[in-house]
């Protein structure tokens, strides 16, 4: 196509998850519910962390972190996607969805690190308990923090930067519920050899790298378990380590099918299906698979429900 006919998208139409309108409603509902779900409990998660002093801890510093990003996550998505079907609008202009897809990268990429960072916690406490507290040290767990935001930030910027010089023609249907790179890349009618070079650069950084680091630290952890004598050492040692895993295999299972297949094996119902694990299903999850198991937690979430209780009553 010649570039006097290539014109600079003004917006975008969302197709949504389903493009049958009855469906529409039920989606509403099911996306509502899930979205309420998630902000209560990842809120009570923070609140609870913050507010109890006996779990102010890495582990927990983390888990609030994971939480407070479960829930940007979650936000970026899910609110556009309930509006558009009550308002049975569509469409998104340029700006907007360049602004979703960097918060949607962003929030991404912390969930990624930080699930990498609780595994190296979780590594530290099991492998070398008696060294924990001085390895883990504030000024580590905030740079374990405070290094993946800013990282985050800059990775993020980079994919809106080489998105920005792309040029959109013709057809701007995106058969999505949020401005996502791989269906906006495959719109365009320029030359996303680059783009699609650093997606698979920054894949390999922020979902390979830290998966098998995760593999890795459990590697260890699993020895180190073996050789405890006591099985009630074995057992509780495993139970602190069971939520983290499921976590792991919740996020890792989509989000390496989406960024590290093989474009040829992927469809836009595969995509939408994964997406809406970890953006919708995970955040919400996560808030459950860390307190139900977890004695300090569910007592620190008892105490500010009661007190948030008697202080209404």
């Amino acid at each position: 196509m010649e570039p006097d006919n290539q014109t600079r998208a003004s917006g975008f139409i969302l197709l949504g998850l389903s493009e049958k309108p009855e469906q529409e409603a039920l989606l509403f509902a099911l996306f509502l519910c899930m979205y309420v779900v998630t902000v209560v409990g990842n809120l009570l998660i923070i609140l609870a962390i913050s507010s109890d002093a006996r779990l102010h801890t890495p582990m927990y510093f983390f888990l609030a972190n994971l939480s407070l990003v479960d829930f940007g996550l979650a936000t970026n998505t899910v609110p556009r996607m309930l509006v558009s079907i009550q308002i049975r609008s569509k469409s998104i202009s340029y700006p907007c969805c360049l602004t979703q897809m960097y918060f949607f990268h962003f929030f991404g990429i912390m969930d990624s690190v930080l699930i990498a960072v609780m595994a190296y916690d979780r590594f530290v406490a099991i492998c070398q308990p008696l060294h924990y507290t001085t390895i883990m040290s504030p000024l580590l767990c905030g740079l374990l923090v405070g290094g993946p935001w800013v990282f985050s930030c800059l990775i993020s910027l980079t994919h809106i930067l080489l998105m920005a010089r792309l040029v959109f023609c013709g057809n701007n249907e995106l058969p999505h519920y949020f401005c996502d790179l791989s269906p906006l890349l495959r719109l365009s009618c320029t030359d996303t050899s680059v783009n699609e070079i650093f997606v698979l650069i920054v894949a390999g950084m922020v979902i390979a790298t830290p998966f098998i680091c995760i593999l890795a630290s459990y590697a260890r952890i699993i020895a180190a378990i073996t050789k405890v004598p006591s099985a009630g050492g074995r057992k509780k040692a495993f139970s602190t380590c069971s939520s983290h895993l499921s976590v792991v295999a919740l996020f890792y299972g989509t989000t390496i099918g989406v960024y590290l297949c093989p474009s040829s094996v992927r469809t836009a119902v595969k995509e939408k299906a994964s997406a809406v694990m970890y953006t919708a299903v995970t955040p919400m999850l996560n808030p459950f698979i860390y307190s139900l198991r977890n004695t300090d937690l569910k007592g620190a979430l008892k105490k500010l429900l009661n007190r948030k209780i008697t202080s209404s009553s």
